[in-house]
């Protein structure tokens, strides 16, 4: 580690050395691979000392005509070199892979190894300056991008599954985008990437969009985006934000391309709805208006309190046992009330509470529409009982919504609005 990071040695010795190091790193055990990162976090530290005695230096010139030289002096000393050493691995073709690849594995223990964060948050830098928006390539993902890259995608998926290759090629259909934000040092890599569908209509249901047996449909004559997964594949990249600059760029792309799109709007999960509830006192009652409770007490007719037996009915819902019904009003009218409060709850740092709705509203879109029983998969209804919600970008009123959230205010439609009205 020492002999990479030699200042006698040229850049390219440096990345030749480095790409020595990285082999016997990859071919370590777990436990090698532990101590390799202990020693970077130990070893590789800055000096103190010195960053210490700089600063006190910078601090006594201030206002002088040596405060720039001290400055730099300072700003050196704080740059340890184990920065040095991680910039060394970015010099071969495969280091900023590899470098990823060694975040991802250091991740899972830095609760546990706390002397490791300052290492973890010097990857987590020096990755969001390498994979800065301005080096990614926006490409499109196809049925004749090679296999290995499809293969990604069925991989990677995150939010709805992809269970064949038959449904791969549906999703890749003409009346369906994909787009993948790309590293040139990663060809065939997609770091993050996005399914779009065109359609004629804002959709209440996950099934349409990813059905299989669904007729295609004219994509010229299509006015609706619907932005329906995002996933990552790179868990090394966890907290680089380049999700809502993806999501920008494919709207420029799909706008241009097909003049006739007005609206830009998701369909997402609600992954920790269920979740939330779960955890809410019976106080989570008084948002429902008086007649509301009147109709739940004169339906449930049980000793129990009303959240037991409101989420053990929900619990059935779809089963042949259930003594509700899908389209009954009244289970619906409460779980679109309670969504519309659990989407619309910020964080003491004015951060929404669910993380979807975090990202979107993050960058500018509204909550438009929340829908009920869209995902009655096994996952949908363990995160949300099957609810989804549109979100919509609204490109011309963008700045004002970001603007608004870090003042409190989250954007929203009227028909939100009226279910947060007791």
């Amino acid at each position: 580690m020492q002999a990479v990071i030699d200042p006698g040695i040229s850049e390219i010795e440096g990345g030749r050395r480095a790409e020595q190091l990285a082999s016997i790193y990859v071919a370590s055990s777990r436990e090698r691979k532990v101590d390799f990162w202990r020693l970077m976090s130990e070893q590789f530290g800055i000096d103190k000392t010195k960053a210490e005695f700089e600063r006190l230096r910078y601090e006594a010139t201030l206002g002088t005509s040596d405060e720039l030289a001290a400055e730099v002096r300072y700003r050196r000393s704080t740059v340890s070199p184990r920065r040095r050493l991680l910039q060394r691995f970015a010099n071969f073709q495969q280091g900023l892979q590899f470098l990823i690849e060694m975040r991802a594995e250091l991740q899972p223990i830095l609760k546990s190894e706390k002397q490791l964060a300052a290492l973890d948050l010097e990857l987590e830098y020096m990755l969001s300056t390498w994979c800065d928006i301005s080096f990614l390539e926006l490409h499109a993902i196809n049925w004749d991008s090679p296999a290995s890259l499809i293969e990604r995608l069925i991989k990677y998926e995150a939010v709805h599954d992809i269970r064949s290759w038959s449904d791969v090629k549906k999703r890749l259909e003409s009346d369906r985008r994909c787009y993948g934000f790309f590293h040139p040092r990663m060809p065939g890599i997609p770091l993050i990437f996005i399914e779009v569908a065109l359609m004629n209509a804002m959709p209440s249901s996950i099934k349409p969009v990813i059905d299989e047996e669904r007729s295609l449909e004219d994509q010229k004559s299509a006015t609706v985006a619907v932005f329906y997964s995002i996933s990552n594949t790179q868990a090394g990249l966890r907290g680089i934000p380049f999700g809502d600059s993806l999501i920008k760029r494919v709207v420029e792309e799909l706008a241009r391309d097909f003049p006739r799109l007005k609206t830009f709007v998701t369909l997402s999960p609600i992954p920790s709805y269920r979740q939330w509830l779960s955890k809410q006192s019976d106080d989570l009652w008084h948002v429902l208006d008086t007649k509301l409770i009147k109709r739940l007490d004169s339906a449930f007719k049980s000793h129990d309190s009303r959240k037991d037996v409101f989420l053990r009915l929900s619990e059935n819902l779809g089963n042949a046992s259930s003594t509700f019904t899908l389209d009954d009003s009244l289970l619906q009218e409460v779980h679109l009330r309670f969504a519309a409060r659990y989407l619309s709850q910020l964080q003491d740092n004015l951060e929404p509470i669910d993380p979807v709705a975090r990202f979107h509203l993050g960058n500018g879109a509204r909550i438009e529409r929340i829908n009920w029983y869209a995902d009655p998969s096994t996952k949908g209804m363990k995160q949300s009982y099957g609810l989804m919600v549109n979100y919509l970008y609204d490109l011309k009123k963008l700045d004002r919504a970001r603007a608004g959230l870090l003042k409190g205010k989250v954007a929203m439609s009227s028909e939100i609005e009226n279910l947060l009205k007791q």
